[in-house]
């Protein structure tokens, strides 16, 4: 018995359209803008140069009154 129909399923590939790498690539964009920030203008780029003055700022100390207040 020969069959001249061959049964045949339908097979559908799906890309993985998640774009992870993409996703990755933008972070570490970011990330290496904000490590260029932070070593050339940010907290840690400090100023790179001295004028000389190395005196410490001068504190103020404010001394306030020890004078409970009065009963009401």
């Amino acid at each position: 018995m020969t069959h001249d129909h061959h049964d045949r399923d339908t097979v559908v590939v799906e890309r993985d359209s998640s774009a992870t790498g993409m996703i990755l690539g933008v972070v570490a964009v970011a990330v290496l803008v904000v490590a260029v920030w932070w070593m050339t203008l940010g907290p840690g780029g400090g100023n790179g140069t001295t004028d000389g003055d190395t005196q410490p700022v001068p504190s103020i100390e404010i001394n306030l009154p020890s004078v409970a207040p009065e009963g009401s």
